[in-house]
């Protein structure tokens, strides 16, 4: 008797594999954020300035609030507030991040959908945009309409903190793999214009039984650099303006994950920094 084709098909299509029970937004987490180590960093910087702990946290494209609500559990004293236009991670982080959280702790975090242009609250000690995300804010009047945006949520003391990447290999289409938890991260940067300095990019998960979640996330922006981000942020009214570099491994030659406060930096394929802005 011969097979039965459909019956073959149905079975091949309900095969349960790593990528189709994948959680994309814990793959996220636990393969970019880093809170752990952001935190720290934004305490460091801030008292640096003003001889006090920051205790309350804007974090703008926020996702699923991953910093904000590692920020809460740091003090008693600290408060936060999430913002993200899409409800989806949101409401993510809603269940699988605030309801790890004390009652206490809940309760000095707040979850906003909204647009980071439009959502005025104020008096923060630290604003953050984090992951590349304010790239998507390709026009220069756009850029500084956050910026000012950016700048009216601080308090008289107050810094507006973001990551930026760039180098030669941040101009050109490749794939970059690195090796996680029970799982690969892949970077797919997938087109790249030089006149328009405009990026399609993707993040892909691969898996030990062989599967593939392509396509997690997808990511379309302009690629600014250092120098153009530094002008916005004066123009926007920050007082000061810093960059803080990454150190390199002398074993490995690879980064070191400590960033210093730097007005020059080292010839790089491929670098990563924080840009902050001084109310």
């Amino acid at each position: 008797m011969g097979r039965n084709k459909k019956k073959d098909k149905k079975r091949k299509k309900s095969k349960s594999t790593e990528a189709s029970r994948a959680d994309k937004h814990d793959l996220y987490q636990r393969s970019v954020q880093e809170p752990e180590a952001d935190a720290p960093f934004i305490h460091r910087v801030f008292k640096n300035h003003f001889g006090r702990p920051p205790r309350s946290l804007r974090e703008d494209f926020a996702g699923t609030s991953a910093l904000a609500c590692h920020w809460v559990e740091r003090n008693p004293e600290n408060t936060a507030c999430g913002i993200d236009l899409d409800p989806n991670p949101l409401d993510w982080g809603r269940k699988h991040n605030v309801s790890k959280l004390s009652d206490d702790q809940a309760a000095r975090v707040k979850l906003i959908e909204g647009d980071v242009l439009d959502v005025g609250n104020g008096g923060f000690d630290v604003t953050v945009a984090f992951n590349f995300s304010y790239m998507i804010f390709e026009k220069r009047p756009l850029m500084l309409r956050y910026f000012k945006q950016a700048r009216a949520t601080l308090g008289e003391e107050g810094i507006f903190m973001l990551d930026i990447y760039g180098g030669p290999d941040a101009q050109r289409s490749l794939e970059e793999t690195r090796e996680c938890d029970g799982f690969d991260y892949v970077w797919d940067q997938h087109s790249f214009d030089p006149i328009q300095s405009h990026g399609v990019n993707y993040i892909h998960y691969e898996f030990e039984d062989g599967s593939r979640l392509r396509r997690a996330f997808r990511y379309e922006w302009r690629l600014w650099g250092i120098h153009e981000l530094r002008d916005l942020l004066d123009e926007a009214g920050f007082s000061k303006t810093e960059v803080y570099w990454e150190g390199t491994d002398k074993k490995t030659g690879e980064g070191n994950d400590i960033y210093k406060r730097r007005e020059s930096g080292e010839d790089d394929p491929a670098w990563v920094c924080y840009l902050v802005g001084i109310r």
